[in-house]
């Protein structure tokens, strides 16, 4: 069960984001703000990011420097497992210890590892957020495809990258 000190919210300011954990030597950075910064213009205070390596890091950056430029933006890391990182490479530790640094809030889940734990984590974004921002590449497979998917089914406004 995933436990936050987010404090209460309206899901209508919330966006979250979800993508891929590759990204292409090309990706542009730039673009990324530019999408991130007109959901923010668009009244979307709360950013949900599920803490993968990839695209949600991405964000998160981005995310911590228009907040430090002082657009009203406020930064929950939605943590699958209190093990997430272990696995990262030594680079992605770093960047996801300094990312947890600069949350505003923490949704996590306190256990280790476990069979879906990924999925719960998705499941959270999509029912605390009304807009998810995605980067999607088409597969059919996966985190992202899955949060996509429940993201349609509950009727939540997808943009995608």
């Amino acid at each position: 069960m995933i436990v936050s000190n987010l404090p209460p919210f309206s899901r209508n300011k919330t966006c979250a984001v979800t993508g891929h954990r590759v990204l292409p030597p090309d990706f542009d950075r730039i673009k990324l703000r530019i999408y991130l910064e007109k959901i923010a213009e668009a009244g979307y205070e709360i950013f949900l990011v599920g803490m993968a390596v990839g695209f949600d890091l991405e964000c998160f950056s981005v995310l911590s420097e228009m907040k430090k430029e002082g657009k009203n933006v406020k930064i929950c890391a939605v943590i699958p497992c209190a093990d997430q990182s272990a696995n990262f490479s030594e680079e992605n530790k770093i960047a996801y210890r300094k990312c947890l640094e600069d949350a505003d809030y923490i949704a996590e889940e306190k256990r280790k590892y476990y069979k879906n734990c990924m999925l719960v984590r998705d499941e959270y974004l999509v029912e605390n957020s009304s807009f998810l921002l995605a980067y999607y590449d088409g597969r059919k497979e996966g985190g992202t495809y899955y949060t996509l998917k429940l993201a349609k089914k509950n009727l939540i406004g997808v943009c995608y990258f």
